[in-house]
């Protein structure tokens, strides 16, 4: 039986929430190492002038802790 841990992260970016997801998991890797899966949680933004200025994005990432 494999044992996982979840934790909670944010991604952030200027270009689209999946240029934010896939940060934020390219981050998580190098502090972590291999992640296992990962459920969004939440979407937002933040809008300047009018305009979309921010992409952010709250994930649920879990990797492996045991077999």
């Amino acid at each position: 039986m494999s044992v996982y841990k979840m934790t909670e992260i944010v991604g952030v970016s200027s270009e689209s929430f999946a240029d934010a997801i896939e940060k934020a998991i390219a981050e998580a890797t190098k502090a972590v190492g291999r992640m296992s899966w990962f459920e969004v949680a939440e979407q937002r933004g933040t809008i300047e002038m009018g305009q979309i200025r921010e992409y952010q994005v709250k994930l649920h990432v879990g990797f492996r802790i045991s077999d």
